[in-house]
């Protein structure tokens, strides 16, 4: 079955196909893996090579891939859905295939690898640009080039040949023969000398190739980032929140945050730098303050949810005698902010860990979390019991607060014929 390559348009004589995705799980426990079946073909009809949009599934899963050409099997560690999958495929189709012009994907990519630019030219529309390599895929774009590409190692001997033969000319103009390497993607270089799209001595025309410059000079800093050690990197995005905070513009720069911590390549640890520098002992409001920000992380993201778990516990440290016995109200109000999933509260219920404070202290942290964990599990098997029996009309099941022993508990009750608010939790 085949779907549309701009799954957005659904014009039925759209002609761009793709086969629909196919996925496999193979494996079980930590050796569990997803096999895409038919990645071969994808890529094909996107005109990429396989292994890109496998290595884009692992840059937004936070997972490894494997690459058998060979055998044709790409694979993605973990288990994930197909649809899943599709969906994120959308992502790299935006990114990395439709032209941003005329939206068409009969685009090529152009790699430089000497200058760290990926170009972008649309057979389509005639257009010609740059890609932001800011997206963790580019680093390996960089280091495995189409083999289409023309800006590859048989490009730079042409270019060596050429200016051997100027010099052997006695002509000095080799820095005007590479004019284009600046403005323009490789395999758009022509030999031809009236190629002058990059020649217009306008004064826009010129604006714009120092805008061009400068984004390479940037992109090629960018790059090197992602070579310096994790703990560098940490550093560098935990520099760039307390930057924003001490400017007083922290509360708007969510999206700036989460692109700082894809560009270094520290999206999962973000809620834990997060939690250092924005909360402190008033973290319920805070919570409520900076929900969108922690959300950009830890939306269906298991690991910065983890991550997260690890900033409170830390936090905990800081600010015992106020917080630790408000611990399992403020894991309810994350849990309320959706910033935590029941599975990864549960989970880390189960094991008491010493990663982030002494061991003593984590014990005493799981132990005022204990009710919440209790009423997540009673609320789960009451919520799991309701899918298969009816519940008498005359029965209702509530959450309500014992102020006497300081615990949250689920009960069955039966309310009186009189409309009542809801009890809030928060509110008492």
């Amino acid at each position: 079955m085949s779907v549309n390559v701009n799954r957005s348009v659904s014009d039925q004589f759209y002609r761009y196909k793709m086969p629909r995705l196919i996925a496999k799980v193979e494996g079980k426990g930590n050796g569990i893996k997803t096999v895409i079946v038919n990645m071969v073909d994808v890529a094909k009809a996107l005109n990429r090579p396989p292994t890109y949009p496998t290595k884009y599934f692992g840059c937004e899963l936070g997972a490894q891939t494997q690459f058998d050409a060979k055998n044709d099997r790409y694979i993605v560690n973990g288990s994930h859905e197909a649809n899943k999958l599709q969906d994120m495929l959308d992502g790299f189709i935006r990114k990395f295939v439709l032209c941003p012009e005329c939206e068409n994907p009969e685009t090529d990519l152009h790699v430089n690898p000497k200058k760290q630019t990926i170009g972008n030219s649309c057979k389509a529309c005639g257009y010609r640009g740059m890609l932001d390599t800011r997206h963790k895929l580019c680093t390996f774009i960089l280091k495995n080039p189409p083999e289409n590409d023309n800006g590859s190692a048989k490009k730079e001997k042409e270019k060596k040949n050429r200016k051997g033969k100027e010099k052997e000319n006695g002509s000095g103009s080799g820095e005007a023969a590479n004019h284009n390497e600046i403005d323009a993607p490789d395999a758009i270089d022509g030999d031809d000398e009236d190629d002058d799209w990059g020649e217009e001595t306008t004064e826009e025309a010129q604006r714009r190739r120092m805008d061009e410059i400068s984004d390479h000079a940037k992109n090629l800093t960018l790059s090197e980032d992602l070579e310096k050690p994790l703990e560098e990197r940490v550093n560098m995005f935990y520099n760039f929140v307390k930057q924003k905070k001490e400017e007083g513009v922290i509360d708007g720069a969510d999206k700036e945050i989460l692109a700082e911590a894809e560009r270094l390549d520290v999206k999962a640890m973000g809620p834990l730098i997060l939690s250092e520098l924005l909360f402190d002992e008033n973290i319920r409001d805070q919570i409520k303050k900076y929900k969108r920000h922690f959300l950009r992380f830890c939306h269906n993201n298991k690991k910065a949810q983890k991550y997260l778990l690890g900033g409170f516990e830390c936090l905990v440290k800081l600010h015992q005698d106020q917080l630790l016995s408000r611990v399992a109200i403020i894991l309810k109000a994350m849990y309320d902010a959706d910033l935590l999933e029941e599975d990864v509260i549960l989970a880390w219920a189960e094991k008491v860990s010493k990663k982030y404070v002494s061991k003593e202290l984590a014990k005493e942290i799981h132990a005022k979390a204990a009710p919440f964990v209790k009423w997540l599990k009673e609320a789960e098997e009451e919520s799991e019991a309701s899918e298969d029996e009816e519940v008498e009309d005359d029965e209702n099941v509530e959450v309500v607060y014992s102020s006497s022993v300081k615990e949250l508990k689920v009960e069955t009750v039966k309310p009186e014929h009189k409309e009542e608010d809801d009890i809030d939790i928060d509110a008492i």
